[in-house]
């Protein structure tokens, strides 16, 4: 029975010092949640950039095929004025106090 009990004793120490070198090492359990963080991170990144490139691909494909939204883009962007339109400028009074 004694021989048992050593037996038993050795196996819970190298149990227990094979757990403090999971849960403590470099590489063990805090490691493994830091890099599950940080790939849950990049995930929510990544879904972000893709929602993003969706609607500049959407615009391209507008801008390649619709006349119209290269002339709102132009007109937002570059101000352009058509042809058959008049151009008014506001200019504030200059003795305002605004």
């Amino acid at each position: 029975m004694s021989n048992l009990r050593w037996l038993l004793i050795v196996l819970g120490t190298v149990a227990v010092l094979m757990q403090a070198q999971l849960w403590l090492s470099e590489g063990g359990y805090r490691k493994t949640m830091k890099l599950r963080a940080a790939v849950a991170e990049q995930r929510a990144m990544n879904e972000g950039l893709r929602d993003r490139n969706a609607a500049l691909d959407a615009e391209v494909v507008n801008l390649k095929q619709g006349l119209e939204a290269a002339e709102e883009r132009a007109r937002t962007d570059l101000g352009l004025i058509g042809r058959s339109e008049t151009f008014y400028q506001v200019v504030p009074d200059a003795g305002s106090g605004d």
